[in-house]
């Protein structure tokens, strides 16, 4: 057996994790997604951990699948610009990293079916209490 000498390239990695994050945002199966793409859910699987490339047309059609812009795939890219504005706008990796757990989804989906704003200022404040931060606003 051959041993694959050639690792993934760090933006494929990316880029997939970033379909992956998406996809579980929409609460969409890989399955599903495949059958959406003409394709089967194992190539989804390897799109996802970036052990294949995603060719531009096949990204597009991923983009319009998850109703979201090309350019949601690449934002916080390795070795990605800041310098076009302000990095407050982009989204910092741990949120990333938190909306791709199964808990962090959970907890932003329920937390966004919540109307009231003083509500939901109100568990932020119960969070930052359970965690031992002082509240910053």
């Amino acid at each position: 057996m051959m041993v694959n000498k050639k690792q993934p390239n760090p933006i494929d990695i990316h880029v997939g994790s970033r379909v992956r994050l998406r996809r579980m945002m929409q609460s969409m199966s890989q399955e599903r997604l495949g059958e959406s793409l003409g394709i089967t859910f194992q190539q989804i699987q390897k799109y996802e951990k970036g052990t294949n490339r995603i060719g531009a047309s096949r990204l597009q059609h991923i983009a319009s699948v998850l109703e979201v812009p090309v350019s949601f795939f690449f934002e916080d890219a390795p070795g990605a610009s800041t310098e076009a504005g302000f990095a407050e706008s982009r989204p910092a990796a741990f949120v990333t990293d938190f909306l791709a757990s199964a808990e962090g989804l959970q907890l932003n989906k329920a937390f966004v079916r919540i109307k009231d704003a003083k509500v939901r200022r109100r568990i932020v404040e119960l969070v930052r209490s359970i965690a031992g931060e002082e509240a910053t606003d």
